[in-house]
């Protein structure tokens, strides 16, 4: 049976920091909607305080986050331990987007690294953290962030990085506006 938490306690801030990857997973209120789960790499998230977390999020073929965001703002984020003692840990909350050239977004961009294709920050206050077993989560080796997506945004530049944002990212599968359709 797992354990539930009001906030991140000190114990649950020290296995988050040494996890590689983290799931966002979210959905809109439609019954017909897809959920959405989505994993995350490279040095994007952050401990804001025991209730609040943010990651940088980066420019993907889908924005269904943002989107579900937008819409009714549940999401929950994810990590197992892969390696050492079992244990999965999930933060639920109310998420926002933050994106760039917003007063938001230049306090907390300098947290975190300068990767290319940088499109927006999730911000996440979380209600509940609760842990589980992790018994039947099989061990993986961590060996290095994959260089495939920074690559790939270098190559585009800004210029190709914004339209590309505007043919995939505006609105979610469902057709949900993302806060990047909402812009213009």
């Amino acid at each position: 049976m797992g354990k539930q938490f009001a906030s991140i306690l000190p114990v649950h801030e020290e296995f988050i920091r040494k996890q590689h990857l983290f799931f966002v997973g979210s959905a809109p209120l439609s019954e017909e909607g897809h959920v959405n789960i989505s994993p995350k790499g490279h040095d994007a998230f952050r401990i804001l305080s025991p209730n609040r977390v943010a990651y940088l999020d980066m420019t993907g073929s889908g924005n269904e986050t943002s989107a579900h965001l937008l819409e009714n703002g549940r999401i929950t984020v994810m990590f197992c331990a892969f390696e050492g003692p079992p244990n999965i840990l999930r933060l639920y909350g109310t998420g926002k987007v933050i994106l760039p050239e917003t007063p938001e977004w230049e306090a907390l961009y300098p947290l975190f690294p300068p990767l290319p294709g940088a499109r927006q920050i999730i911000v996440v206050d979380v209600h509940k953290v609760q842990t589980s077993c992790g018994y039947a989560v099989p061990f993986m080796t961590y060996t290095e962030d994959r260089p495939t997506l920074q690559r790939w945004s270098v190559q585009q530049g800004e210029e190709g990085l914004i339209a590309y944002r505007q043919e995939k990212n505006m609105r979610s599968i469902d057709g949900l506006p993302t806060p990047l359709g909402k812009q213009g």
